[in-house]
């Protein structure tokens, strides 16, 4: 059975503005106020308890609330710092459970969500578990109700309506749990509420024995179908889908610790033993890791991490480690202190089973270690900026090749054994030439490259590459055409790549106005070693 929790974080920009700015944030006992546009108006966004207890109330016009309490301390609202330090709140709950969303359905109601099925017993189990993350964030400076339950729905409603800050409905319980709340607590809108209290619905449990169509048709248009589609959802009639502020890891390992850890040098003693443990788990299922996350949770109620990608699957311990310290530990910042660390693969694929005797022994090795070369430079140099070519589609020498992240299963990849022979140097694009022949279409007997002549002892050719008929030419005049390559060598024993680009008679297009005719022309594409 699923069980939720769920996180009520009362006047939550309030306590977002102080843990940003405590020095700007007035005392508790201070009326306070954040204040934000509606239309042409500035109202109330979020008050304290303080401002509460004087009668104010979110939404409210800013000089009727000066009026009412003259010493009433307003500053501008900023909401989206709101929902960024909301999420970073999230980050820190995956300490508890892989899967945690952020709830902002209403103003004021800010909150989140913990998939904590089959985790509770991990902390002692429920009870505990909602006094430790209760305490934790009071600790942090973050005033919390939470509250357990089989649905998503039903937590939200206990976390900010049942009587205690803790609450539990335990399994298969939910409708008792929720029979006394107010309507309110199924996450409806101020409308539909206000209707089911003409008709003297007050209660969830009031709206048990009504039948779910006649429901629907008594409350017209889209507030019956919702009042009707969030009671479903509290009872567990209907699924309900959240959005987790990341997507949970498929493996992780994690330590709590008594004692914070104050630098990385304790993060680092104790990451052979967590790289150890995800390892097992991946081993298990026949599984290497592609995407590490080493996640820290400060004791401040923030999270820190550092991640790294793998060029390769792997699931041994050393390489994992290494890895991640290449990355730079030292750059993770502990503040107070971390009493909690994860280690998490993001990512995994299946391992490949190699045989050793079949595809030799030394070439498992080698790409083994060429897999652990290319993660190490990206770990030092960016994930993006360790690249290799690759073979395209294309039998136009400059348009054969394409760039792409290294991978050892890219670099395994090898030219055929009948294919002609390249230079290891390719110029991009090709050089021109003036070559001399004794026929018009014949080898090459001297060439001009950069302006010094180079006679030629031995050629060999043509290798034909026809043009590309399917690229289309920038100008219709300048259509590529067919080249015949030849491999030539000098007096002094260097070799060169030569290509004649056009056929002479064949494939010499008509001049454009003002210009010369287009003949065959020749050029240098590359240089053998």
């Amino acid at each position: 059975m699923n069980r939720v929790v769920s996180v009520w974080l009362p006047d939550w920009p309030v306590t977002a503005f102080r843990r940003a700015e405590p020095a700007a944030a007035p005392p508790e006992g201070q009326p306070f106020a954040l204040i934000g546009r509606e239309g042409q108006r500035q109202v109330l966004t979020a008050l304290n308890p303080a401002a509460r207890a004087l009668g104010l109330r979110m939404g409210q016009a800013h000089a009727d609330a000066r009026a009412m309490v003259p010493d009433l301390i307003g500053l501008p609202a900023r909401p989206d710092q709101d929902r960024d330090a909301l999420r970073r709140l999230a980050l820190w709950a995956e300490r508890y459970a892989p899967t945690v969303a952020t709830c902002a359905l209403f103003p004021g109601q800010e909150g989140l969500f913990l998939d904590m099925t089959g985790g509770a017993h991990l902390f002692g189990g429920e009870a505990a578990l909602l006094a430790e993350m209760r305490a934790r964030l009071a600790a942090a400076g973050v005033p919390a109700r939470v509250a357990m339950a089989d649905t998503l729905g039903a937590a939200w409603a206990l976390a900010r309506f049942a009587p205690e800050p803790e609450t539990i409905a335990p399994p298969g319980g939910t409708r008792e749990a929720l029979a006394d709340l107010p309507v309110a607590a199924l996450r409806l809108q101020p409308a539909a509420v206000t209707l089911l209290g003409r008709f003297g619905l007050r209660r969830i449990g009031d709206l048990y024995a009504l039948p779910r169509a006649g429901l629907a048709r008594r409350f017209r248009g889209e507030a019956g179908l919702a009042v009707v589609e969030r009671l479903d959802q509290a009872l567990g009639a209907a699924g309900e889908a959240v959005d987790p502020v990341r997507p949970p890891p498929v493996y992780r390992a994690w330590m709590v610790f008594a004692e914070p850890l104050l630098d990385t040098a304790g993060v680092d003693h104790r990451l052979d033993d967590l790289a150890r443990e995800l390892a097992r788990q991946l081993d298990r299922d026949g599984q290497g890791a592609r995407r590490l996350t080493l996640t820290a949770f400060r004791v401040d109620g923030r999270a820190v991490g550092l991640s790294a990608g793998l060029s390769a699957p792997a699931a041994r311990p050393a390489h994992l480690t290494r890895l991640l310290r290449e990355k730079g530990l030292e750059h993770l910042d502990l503040g107070f202190g971390a009493d909690a660390l994860m280690l998490s693969a993001d990512r995994a694929e299946p391992l490949a089973a190699r045989q050793g005797e079949m595809t030799g022994e030394r070439a498992v090795v080698a790409a083994d270690a060429l897999a652990a070369l290319i993660d190490r430079l990206q770990a030092k140099l960016g994930e993006d900026a360790v690249r290799q070519p690759v073979l395209a589609e294309s039998w136009t020498p400059e348009r054969s090749e394409r760039w792409i992240r290294a991978s050892p299963e890219a670099a395994a990849v090898s030219v055929a054994d009948d294919d002609p022979a390249r230079p290891l140097m390719l110029f991009d694009p090709p050089e021109p030439v003036q070559t001399m022949a004794e026929l018009p279409d014949g080898l090459p007997a001297q060439f001009v490259w950069r302006r010094v002549a180079r006679k030629v002892a031995r050629a060999e050719g043509p290798e034909r590459l026809s043009a590309e008929w399917w690229r289309p030419a920038a100008r219709p005049e300048r259509a590529p055409r067919t080249r015949d390559y030849y491999r030539v060598e000098d007096q002094d024993g260097r070799r060169y790549w030569l290509f004649r680009e056009g056929l002479y008679g064949r494939e010499d297009a008509p001049p454009a106005e003002g210009e010369p005719p287009r003949e065959p022309t020749w050029w240098l594409h590359g240089v053998f070693a």
